[in-house]
């Protein structure tokens, strides 16, 4: 699955800058999807008009600003896939964490907003099959290459 399986603590560790991080994003997305509400309004509007003249420069600005947003949220994400973690889901701010519980695979489960990563669940249960993480504790990885840092 991955070069990388993170413990509890090394995953809490990163919550300061994966929090900030899928803040931005989840920031980025809105904006991208207000940009495009508002290139989709102009499209309507020059279709309506029939055969008048369409407003070029600010149909030109509002694409390069989009062009601007959809590259800074490429970094951020860029940014927290370096760390090993999983943007599941911006909408929810959703973010896994490659572990092993009980010698399996699988993501140690956080959201934006809580404090700490509380939830896990297995490769293909998702956000529905999360499970409270007290009942278990995820493996410490076995020695064997470096990780990935």
């Amino acid at each position: 699955m991955t070069e990388r399986y993170f413990t509890r603590n090394e995953a809490e560790e990163l919550l300061p800058l994966i929090a900030r991080c899928v803040a931005q994003a989840c920031e980025e997305k809105r904006r991208i999807e207000g940009l495009d509400r508002e290139l989709a309004q102009a499209v309507t509007k020059i279709m309506v008009l029939g055969g008048s003249v369409p407003p070029y420069g600010k149909l030109a600005a509002t694409r390069e600003e989009r062009e601007r947003v959809v590259a800074r949220l490429q970094e951020v994400l860029a940014t927290i896939a370096q760390t090993g973690c999983l943007v599941k889901d911006l909408e929810q701010g959703l973010v896994d964490f490659p572990s092993l519980v009980g010698g399996e695979e699988a993501y140690l489960c956080w959201k934006l907003g809580e404090e700490r990563i509380g939830y896990w669940h297995g490769l293909d249960e998702g956000f529905a099959g999360r499970k409270p993480l007290d009942d278990v504790t995820p493996d410490e990885p076995s020695p064997g290459p470096p990780r990935v840092q």
